[in-house]
């Protein structure tokens, strides 16, 4: 998706992403960090002041056609 597609209310925050789609944050995170989706530098003057992962925002559009295939994975148990 190119950025001049997006309007100012598609850009979200890590934690209103999770909110809309159900996915975790780590996941949203690391798709952003293999090139799956796009993430923007958000707006300083609105920083929410949660924590570093705040600064961060996503496409929602992008986020939302992820999750429509993303499949919880579920943990291995550890060895005993």
């Amino acid at each position: 998706m190119h950025p001049a597609e997006l309007y100012p209310d598609d850009l979200v925050y890590e934690h209103e992403a999770t909110a809309a789609t159900g996915v975790p944050g780590p996941v949203i995170r690391q798709w952003a960090r293999r090139g799956k989706i796009q993430k923007f530098t958000g707006d300083p003057k609105q920083y929410s002041g949660q924590g570093h992962e705040y600064k961060t925002m996503y496409a929602l559009p992008e986020v939302k056609a992820r999750a429509a295939t993303y499949k919880p994975t579920p943990q291995r148990r550890r060895a005993a």
